[in-house]
């Protein structure tokens, strides 16, 4: 499966949902990255007040922060590329960056031609 890794500016919990001003994208994308792990995927995320250690010990993101600074962050990783910075991106989009399809994989029941509790008579 996918690794995800979140990178996210310095806040005061690890999801950024606290606090009197609670940013309404935040809970959608921690519900969203919830969702990607429900899917098998390895999702980590990383706060820069809380896990700076994480920040220092990927080139990738030490780059990007010293080429465009804290602006940068949100950063997405998938799979250890940079797919996204500067914002929180939408389920549809995780899902096209880790091969997910965001279609129910159950599909709910349908009726059937033999009525509607399954007898001859059509009736419950």
């Amino acid at each position: 499966m996918t690794k995800i890794e979140i990178y996210d500016k310095a806040m005061c919990c690890s999801t950024g949902v606290c606090g009197p001003q609670v940013d309404p994208v935040l809970p959608k994308f921690a519900a969203d990255l919830d969702w990607l792990k429900g899917q098998g995927h390895e999702v980590n995320r990383y706060n820069l007040a809380q896990e700076p250690a994480a920040f220092a010990n990927n080139a990738v993101v030490q780059q990007m922060l010293a080429d465009e600074g804290v602006e940068c962050l949100p950063l997405v990783l998938v799979d250890g590329r940079v797919v996204s910075r500067s914002e929180y991106p939408s389920r549809e989009n995780l899902a096209l960056w880790s091969g997910t399809s965001v279609k129910p994989k159950v599909s709910l029941p349908t009726a059937t031609n033999s009525g509607c509790c399954g007898g001859s008579t059509g009736c419950c």
